[in-house]
């Protein structure tokens, strides 16, 4: 046998019915909001994401699947949706077709890292996006609609965190408060801080390493260095969150990992997941549409590992009771035609139906039934045909009723419709 690559894995039945709970819900919440979806290759130029993502982040230096093709070229694996949906914006010139232009998509991404629960080398995310709005308000949105997409999920005990890293104009002056503050510490710290401390002295706070942490606490906060505009535009978004009655917490620590980041970041984080307890994150990026080649236009989005929110949904959400509404079981060779039509007739209605393909014993089809766990089996032989009926059992009480041929399929509509309202199989929207 030849396995999966390491770092990846098949999403198998009875737990993809957890995605398509996540992914469905996540397109309602976001359609909701005026959101519309867009899909971009998986596979794009390495410069977008050495220019948008930052030459000196770990996605770039350490994690990116990036190779040269056929003709020469280099290319790589999608880290990241942003700079993608960037791309896109400014390729299709998205702000004149859409009013605002607010999007989402729902992908897979691939970086090459040490797996662990809830990361995978390839892995999904959700990604959402809007261009061109620079009003704190947009701010909120985002932050608004994140915290009711977890909420509308069931995902309990988490909580929202946010900061702001504030801009090119007031950012210098931290970050050479930063390293000043450091001092004689700097070579206490581990090999990839004093790297960060002569990049891009912010990323200091994204260090996991556990002996750097007294150190790191000790350093001074974004929010006390923000300029006279940064300041006003974050006091304003905390503004719109207690207007919205949204619990949030300040974490000066949090700075996000991509180089693109200005001004508003958050994430939101659960108990749940794992010692990476980020559910999702995001925040403003108001100068890479022109650092990718674009018109200058401010930006705003978040990203959420599809992997993570799975995790944290509660054990009985996305969970189908059973394969199988109704389960029709033929006694004989004339039946079995008269089986497969009435199949038939349940899928185009709605109904997700199931029989067996190969003629075997009814105490065999039963077998097969319950294996799917159908709550009803309709029953046809010679009998049944020549008095125009069908005979239905329900698996779970054992009750047999015989039901004219004509009315079998609103019998078993409204029989899947109050199994539904009890909790168990009922009818796909």
């Amino acid at each position: 046998m030849i396995p999966s690559v390491r770092g990846t894995r098949d999403i198998l039945p009875g737990e993809i019915e957890r995605w398509q709970f996540v992914e469905d819900v996540s397109r309602e919440v976001f359609e909701l909001y005026g959101y519309a979806e867009l899909r971009t290759p998986i596979i794009e130029r390495e410069e977008l994401f050495a220019k948008g993502t930052g030459e000196t982040t770990d996605i770039v230096q350490k994690e990116m699947y990036a190779f040269t093709d056929k003709g020469g070229e280099r290319v790589t694996l999608r880290p990241e949706a942003t700079p993608s949906i960037v791309r896109a914006f400014v390729e299709h010139s998205l702000e004149q077709s859409m009013p605002v232009p607010k999007v989402y998509l729902i992908g897979p991404m691939f970086r090459y890292e040490r797996p662990q629960k809830g990361r995978y080398r390839q892995f999904h995310q959700l990604d959402v996006e809007v261009f061109g709005v620079a009003d704190p308000s947009i701010d909120g949105e985002i932050i608004d609609l994140a915290w009711t997409l977890v909420t509308r999920l069931g995902i309990e005990n988490a909580e929202i965190v946010i900061n702001s890293v504030g801009c090119p104009a007031c950012r210098p002056r931290f970050s050479e408060a930063l390293v000043e503050a450091l001092g004689d510490d700097l070579s206490k710290l581990c090999g990839d801080c004093q790297r960060r401390a002569a990049t891009n002295p912010l990323r200091i706070f994204d260090c996991k390493v556990p002996a750097d942490q007294p150190i790191i606490d000790r350093l001074p906060h974004t929010v006390d260095f923000l300029c006279e505009a940064c300041r006003a535009h974050f006091d304003a978004v905390q503004r719109y969150l207690a207007l919205y009655g949204i619990p949030s917490r300040l974490s000066h620590r949090l700075v996000r990992g991509l180089d693109y980041y200005t001004r508003t970041t958050f994430e939101v984080l659960a108990s749940n997941v794992g010692a990476q307890n980020a559910l999702l994150g995001g925040g403003r990026y108001d100068g890479l549409v022109k650092e990718l080649g674009g018109p200058d236009r401010v930006g705003i989005g978040f990203a959420a590992g599809l992997e993570r929110l799975v995790l944290a949904l509660p054990p009985a959400a996305g969970r189908v009771a059973g394969l199988s509404q109704a389960f029709v079981a033929a006694i004989g060779d004339r039946p079995r035609d008269a089986a497969f039509e009435l199949v038939r007739e349940f899928r185009l209605a709605g109904i997700r139906a199931d029989i067996d393909y190969e003629g075997r014993s009814l105490r065999a089809q039963m077998k097969r039934a319950d294996r799917l766990a159908a709550p009803l089996v309709l029953i046809i032989g010679d009998d049944e045909l020549g008095r125009g009926q069908v005979k239905v059992k329900d698996m779970r009480t054992g009750d047999q009723t015989d039901v004219a041929r004509s009315e079998v399929l609103a019998f078993v509509r409204a029989r899947a419709t109050d199994t539904a309202g009890a909790g168990g199989v009922g009818l796909r929207p």
